[in-house]
């Protein structure tokens, strides 16, 4: 799914996209200068490998996602510290963004039931 920057307003805009088992949904709102806030929640099952026994193992989610995404570079003087993603053609693609946070989530160390009771 991609979605024009210049489109997005104050009203949210509603996205809901699935990838296998886990739900990325909420919403993408106009905040201020060439910054569109995304605010969200992804939920469901991942299939993740053991970080200690290397087998396959469904990881519960249920994350809130929250962060800034910038129609350009973005340049701020402030000492505030914002989570921006920079776009460079006006188009943000969605499904990349929802990739990119399960790669987030997959990078953790997660360890599978009978590793955590063998501990």
């Amino acid at each position: 799914m991609k979605v024009t920057l210049r489109k997005i307003t104050k009203t949210p805009l509603d996205f809901e996209l699935k990838s296998n088992e886990i739900t990325f949904k909420g919403y993408l709102e106009y905040h201020t200068g060439k910054l569109i806030l995304l605010k969200a929640n992804l939920s469901g099952i991942l299939i993740k490998d053991c970080d200690i026994c290397a087998e396959e193992f469904k990881l519960s989610v249920d994350e809130d996602v929250e962060f800034f995404i910038c129609d350009g570079i973005y340049e701020d003087d402030s000492d505030i510290e914002l989570d921006v993603v920079e776009v460079l053609n006006d188009i943000v693609d969605m499904d990349e963004l929802l990739n990119s946070e399960l790669e987030l989530i997959k990078s953790d160390y997660h360890s599978c039931e009978n590793c955590i009771k063998s501990n």
